[in-house]
């Protein structure tokens, strides 16, 4: 994968990690269930990390 494409997936994570983020927010205001949210944002989180580290061991 180029550098270039991991700085791409890394965007769109983070946009996603945003928008679930204030789902979240919403869900608890109304006092739903947040578990499943909390689930994603960690799958997010460790997504981003690795791609972090492919990135900067391509450099």
């Amino acid at each position: 994968m180029t550098n270039k494409e991991i700085q791409d997936q890394i965007a769109e994570l983070k946009s996603d990690y945003i928008r679930i983020q204030g789902d979240l927010d919403k869900i608890e205001a109304t006092g739903g269930n947040v578990s499943n949210a909390e689930k994603q944002l960690q799958q997010i989180e460790t997504q981003l990390k690795a791609l972090n580290t492919q990135l900067a061991e391509n450099k």
